[in-house]
């Protein structure tokens, strides 16, 4: 029978990931079960109840010098333990006190006596209302203002966390900060709700604590006076002595630490967050000249009045007008060294002094970069990005960056919205590299109502166009909505014609929104999984440029990036021919020709197309072919003019049919067609015949052909 022996390796896998600290808790769960079931020796008490001491006095301290309450967001568990392992001393310290009280004030131990002596000070009557006043001091003001105030805060801070949490999509899709950053702050609201909500219940385990000690007191007293009496026959006045002061005892060695921990949940609870600890908000905030002068003036008054402790008061009023100088000569310093780092320059002089800073200087803090995509509102289109006011444009920008990123294969630059006094109270206008791209006017209050061309009535209302598509339409009242879309108008609200004409704009410059930093992030995305693609074409065989100008060539014409994998391959394959941008997106187009149709027909199995008159396209490929530069190829003006109206003609019967409008030519005139149709309609594909796959259906729908007249009519170029 085959054995196996427990080797090294497997003590390694049992104890990985083992620390030390890791076996804190169960101690102190052990720690406790141990003082609630088995009786515990007077000095293994005086070493717990020192212990306790410790502790609170820990926590406190972190209490009062952490800047935030999340940086001990660890408090809520302190909590519970400290109070856990308070009562298990408290039942191990009754089973003493009850079992052996009657043998002198040292039977639980040297700590609780002395407590107990300290505060009787030789009248038990005195010292036991002593010690009710700290439990009512613990109980009615500490604890119970600490619990509200936990309650308080764990209300407020989950109201707020919807609004939070929008702010920070607010902020991302504005531009202000990045994802990495917005993951933080939603991580930091997810803790801060956590927190609150869980001290809102752990304030109630401090507030038990103050009730458990207020009746350990009187069950320690009444059960030890009777049973001294009972059990062990002491007069009245002996078991008085005895049990009150180890009852006594055994509570303010209980109730001090108790007391501190409940000022420790009530500093927590009641922190303003800042950057600074308790210590330093106080220290800046107190030093108030003006306060210390009139606080310092009222006390020596009372120190002139006959009968008065003349001496203290003049002393103290003397302290606070020393102490308000002080701050008043200290405020003066901090202005004087604020207003010298205003106007001294960092450069200084061939003396090594600093030189004044000329005021007429101009550095590059003057000189602002335009934002490459931002929306531009007029004051009163400003409610439509509050979202406290319903305002929902910030959501729908947000949901076209993550659509376009998806569509387009690379993510979209952030979309800064900000206000512009210099537009029009209701206009906007969609800005890209810090030109204006697009603008429109909105009516606030009311809905824009699109007529698709096939409305059945037409309905009043302020005329208008849609300014994505260029369609007539007109603003109508929100209460006239169900009426018009019965009507056969397509209706929407501002924050949607904004959207949509925005989404528009980004599509029709997205090569634009290609730059030397998204094609890298794209080419380290793709190195990630293939770096031996990277490493052989970028930039041993192809610079950075010229992918960015590839990618560009592609933009412009709609074909997505996202299969980058499959560009990089084909520019690999190519590269070693030609190394001319223009030649290599001729070479990559092929490749994405299954992208290019499914973008363009989605899930329909025909690809309707036209195709140019062979006598006319055989007239163009030998144009083409004879230049040398494509960018210069001259047509005659009634030749251009044919093609042109010859082409709109067929692209608007294709619209009416609800159809794409493709034309499909020679790969020899395709990308110079393409740049030369893309003047007269961007609603028209151009593809060549090698970029259809081969098992693609396709349907000719249309020929286009032109009547030429006028031969002798001179070259334009076009």
């Amino acid at each position: 029978m085959a054995t196996s022996a427990f080797t090294m390796s497997d003590l390694r896998q049992l104890t990985e990931g083992f620390r030390p600290s890791s076996l804190a808790v169960p101690a102190v769960i052990l720690l406790i079960l141990t003082m609630l079931i088995l009786p515990l020796p007077a000095v293994m008490l005086d070493v717990l109840f020192t212990l306790n001491i410790l502790l609170a006095l820990l926590v406190i301290m972190v209490a009062i010098n952490t800047a935030t309450p999340m940086e001990f967001s660890s408090f809520p568990t302190v909590i519970l333990f400290s109070t856990m392992l308070r009562l298990g001393l408290n039942v191990a310290s009754t089973r003493v006190v009850l079992l052996e009280g009657h043998t002198g004030g040292d039977a639980a131990g040297r700590v609780i006596e002395a407590f107990g002596a300290f505060v009787i000070g030789g009248n038990y009557v005195v010292g036991f209302i002593v010690f009710a006043i700290l439990m009512i001091i613990n109980f009615i003001v500490i604890t119970k203002g600490a619990g509200r105030s936990s309650e308080v805060a764990a209300r407020f801070t989950l109201d707020a966390m919807p609004g939070r949490q929008m702010a920070i999509d607010a902020d991302l899709n504005a531009g202000v900060i990045d994802q990495d950053e917005a993951k933080a702050r939603r991580a930091l609201v997810s803790q801060e709700s956590d927190f609150y909500g869980t001290m809102d219940g752990a304030s109630k385990f401090v507030r038990g604590d103050a009730v458990a000690g207020i009746l350990i007191l009187l069950i320690n007293l009444i059960g030890g006076v009777t049973i001294g009496l009972l059990q062990y026959d002491l007069s009245f006045d002996q078991a008085t002595k005895a049990y009150v002061l180890l009852t006594i005892g055994d509570g303010l060695v209980a109730q001090i630490p108790a007391l501190i921990l409940s000022l420790s949940t009530a500093l927590i609870v009641t922190r303003v967050t800042t950057s600074e600890s308790a210590p330093e908000q106080a220290a800046n905030q107190l030093a108030n000249p003006a306060a210390f002068y009139i606080a310092g003036s009222i006390l020596i008054l009372l120190g002139l009045i006959p009968g008065m402790p003349n001496l203290v008061f003049l002393i103290l009023g003397s302290c606070a007008l020393g102490l308000g100088y002080m701050s008043r000569q200290k405020l003066a310093l901090a202005a004087a060294q604020e207003e010298r780092a205003a106007i001294e320059s960092p450069q200084q002089d061939a003396g090594g002094a600093p030189a004044a800073k000329d005021p007429n200087d101009v550095g590059w803090d003057d000189a602002a970069q335009v934002d490459v995509v931002s929306l531009e509102l007029g004051y009163g289109l400003i409610p439509m990005v509050d979202e406290a006011n319903g305002g929902r444009l910030l959501n729908r920008i947000k949901g076209i960056r993550k659509k376009l990123s998806a569509e387009m294969g690379f993510l979209l630059p952030s979309i800064r919205i900000r206000d512009n006094l210099d537009n029009a109270p209701d206009s906007y206008s969609i800005i890209i590299n810090g030109s204006v791209r697009g603008s429109g006017t909105i009516e606030s209050g009311r809905e824009m109502a699109i007529n698709p061309g096939n409305v059945l009535t037409q309905i009043e209302g302020t005329p208008a166009k849609e300014p994505a598509f260029g369609l007539d339409a007109v603003w109508i009242d929100p209460a006239d909505r169900e009426y018009a879309q019965a009507s056969g108008y397509t209706v929407v609200d501002p924050g949607t014609v904004i959207a949509t004409h925005l989404n528009a704009v980004i599509q029709n410059n997205a090569a634009e929104l290609m730059t030397f930093d998204v094609a890298q992030e794209l080419l380290d995305r793709i190195e990630q999984t293939s770096p031996k693609l990277i490493e052989d074409l970028v930039p041993e065989k192809l610079s950075l440029g010229a992918v960015v100008q590839i990618l560009q060539n592609l933009l412009n014409e709609s074909v997505p990036l996202r299969d980058m994998r499959t560009i990089l391959e084909t520019l690999a394959g190519e590269v070693s021919r030609t190394q001319n941008p223009q030649a290599l997106t001729a070479a990559v187009r092929p490749k994405l020709g299954r992208l290019i149709v499914q973008q363009i027909i989605g899930g329909e199995e025909t690809l309707p197309v036209m195709t140019l008159e062979p006598d006319l396209e055989q007239l163009l490929n030998e144009l083409v072919g004879r230049s040398e530069n494509t960018e210069e190829i001259a047509l005659e003006p009634n030749l251009a003019d044919g093609l042109f109206q010859s082409v709109r003609e067929s692209v608007q019967q294709l619209e009416d049919q609800e159809l794409p409008a493709v034309i499909v030519v020679s790969p020899l005139i395709r990308p110079w067609l393409a740049r030369l149709l893309r003047r007269v309609t961007k609603d028209l594909t151009v593809m060549s015949y090698v970029e259809i796959p081969e098992d693609q259906a396709i349907r000719v729908i249309s020929t286009i052909s032109i009547n030429r007249t006028g031969e002798n009519a001179e070259p334009a170029a076009v």
